[in-house]
């Protein structure tokens, strides 16, 4: 009865960590550029299972099967397919279609993502809306003056016709092993990035969320659900421990 309870409450915890990562991905489905959290679980731990001596008329325990323990959770997996590409006709406004992220800088270091959301700051730095400069090729941090801003395929970078820097584009072959999800909307690498295979810069374009609200609802109320069909295996088991007792003190 006390793995059957433990194995209930498992799936309880479990339940709540999914519907965290659920509810985070809901909160971002208007950011662009944001990759959903994906999560699964597994098997806790298996025991073997035996009957009692002379249980069915042997005096030796007889091997019924295995049985679980609970589940745990799986390490967390970031979804890295591309969102739709939305038209805002803001020249500031940049999105990759393909497998590039944009280099960006911040306190910590070198960072990536693929929210082209640019903004001109009183330095003529373009920097992200959290205040962290855009890179160019070179790693260095990109710096416009006032005039037309047009962004090309390639991710030049011009200014009333004038050519003036360029975008840094960094490609990983294997995005879900190499990158890993640090502040807000931004990865760091474990590895050096390419450049090659980048894809197309969309000037007035921004990439949206690849959550799915429709599927992330219908997530949630699944999730709800088994968490409610354990909550009530809990109870249930915890029914059964308090007769169980009741009787062995009565036995005793």
């Amino acid at each position: 009865m006390i793995k059957g309870f433990y194995a209930a409450a498992s799936a309880m915890l479990s339940g709540m960590y999914r519907q965290e990562v659920l509810s985070h991905n809901v909160a971002n489905i208007d950011t662009p550029g944001f990759k959903q959290i994906l999560t699964s679980m597994e098997d806790f731990m298996n025991t073997q299972a035996y009957t009692s001596p002379g249980v069915v008329g042997n005096s030796s325990p007889r091997y019924l099967g295995e049985i679980g323990l609970g589940v745990e959770m799986s390490e967390d997996t970031i979804d890295f397919t591309q969102g739709a590409m939305n038209a805002t006709g803001n020249d500031f406004d940049v999105a990759i279609e393909g497998a590039g992220f944009f280099r960006i800088q911040t306190p910590e270091g070198e960072r990536y993502t693929r929210d082209g959301r640019m903004v001109r700051d009183a330095e003529g730095t373009l920097v992200t809306v959290d205040g962290f400069p855009y890179l160019n090729e070179n790693g260095q941090p990109i710096t416009i003056d006032q005039g037309i801003l047009s962004v090309s395929r390639d991710g030049l970078i011009a200014i009333d016709g004038e050519e003036v820097d360029n975008l840094g584009i960094a490609v990983f072959e294997d995005p879900a092993a190499t990158l890993t999800r640090t502040q807000g909307n931004y990865f760091e690498a474990s590895q050096t990035p390419e450049t090659e295979g980048a894809g197309v810069v969309l000037q007035g374009y921004l990439e949206a969320s690849n959550a799915n609200p429709t599927r992330l609802m219908t997530h949630m109320v699944e999730v709800l659900r088994s968490y409610q069909a354990a909550q009530q295996m809990v109870q249930n088991q915890d029914e059964l421990l308090g007769r169980s007792i009741s009787v062995l003190g009565r036995i005793g």
